[in-house]
């Protein structure tokens, strides 16, 4: 069976289980991130294990990517393999594919000097390159199919509600 087959037919799988049973495909991921001296993190996650850091220009220790490249690489590579799967489930040949992720930036936002900068992204633009013998019209059809069901693309299209808790510990009484 081909890589492309095995795909389609584990995808098919969970489709069924899915639709039988929803409560099967909803859960809660939790991922543990510890800050360390020198604006250094491990991110844990399961089985996985990550360092994130900063640079020495913002007083780091260069301990790993900083959060920016871990966020455009969680959406790159969400959408890279969302085309994949869809690639498998819609039979269209990819004989491979890029996605570049661009963001603009303006550090005043995020420094605090100018209020009326946001410290987030101005904007995002990312670039597929397909390597492919199908039809423009089966290329589109594919990854508007693929960016209409992406986890990371709609998170942040579409505000996600977030809120923080907070636990103090240690304090002396």
């Amino acid at each position: 069976m081909s890589a492309s087959a095995t795909i389609k037919a584990a995808l098919e799988r969970n489709v069924r289980v899915v639709e039988a049973r929803p409560s099967v495909g909803q859960g809660t991921a939790v991922t543990k991130v510890t800050l360390h001296p020198g604006l250094a993190c491990d991110v844990e996650e399961g089985p996985w294990r990550f360092s994130v850091g900063m640079t020495e220009k913002y007083g780091g220790v260069n301990n790993g990517p900083n959060p920016g490249v871990y966020g455009r690489a969680a959406l790159g590579s969400c959408l890279a393999i969302g085309y994949g799967m869809w690639a498998a489930r819609l039979e269209i040949p990819v004989r491979s594919l890029t996605v570049e992720v661009r963001a603009r930036y303006d550090v005043r936002g995020e420094l605090g000097i100018d209020a009326t900068v946001r410290p987030g992204y101005a904007d995002i633009v990312y670039v597929v390159t397909v390597d492919t013998d199908a039809s423009d019209a089966d290329v589109h059809r594919l990854l508007d199919t693929a960016d209409r069901h992406s986890s990371w693309l709609d998170d942040l299209r579409n505000p996600v509600p977030v809120s923080r808790e907070v636990h103090i510990v240690g304090r002396q009484s």
